[in-house]
């Protein structure tokens, strides 16, 4: 294995194109269509695909609902300056959940985009995870 792709399931693909690209500087690649769209920028290429709500997501599950949610994955953005990163992500509509938090690695600012989903805003200070990690 050797690609890792992102996709983020979004109710409506050009507000989350303005979310992710004005919040996060990301840009568009390619268009796939009117309702899947590539966004390049991160270390991995994010791919939006517009899914309406109360639609099925897979046999048995519940339907897709885009109120505040948690999911076990979850997108974390490393960030060189995280006030100034915060600010754009709200700007783009993007609601902190926290405050900034301060850990032995660097600080967190944990945020819902407009579509419910969870991103957290990293800042690594000194050598970042590494001031945590033990041998493996």
């Amino acid at each position: 294995m050797s690609d890792l792709l992102i996709n983020i399931d979004v109710p409506a693909i050009e507000p989350a194109i303005s979310f992710y690209t004005r919040a996060l500087g990301l840009r568009v690649g390619r268009r796939f269509g009117g309702a899947f769209v590539e966004l390049l920028g991160a270390a991995a290429p994010i791919y939006l695909l517009e899914k309406p709500a109360g639609s099925a997501p897979a046999m048995g599950a519940p339907p897709r609902d885009y109120r505040r949610h948690w999911t076990p994955v979850h997108l974390d953005f490393v960030v060189d300056d995280l006030e100034a990163a915060a600010r754009r992500a709200q700007e783009a509509g993007a609601v902190p959940e926290t405050d900034i938090e301060v850990f032995a690695w660097g600080r967190m600012l944990r945020l819902a985009d407009p579509f419910g989903h969870g991103v957290c805003l990293l800042q690594f200070t000194g050598r970042g995870y590494d001031e945590i990690a033990t041998p493996g």
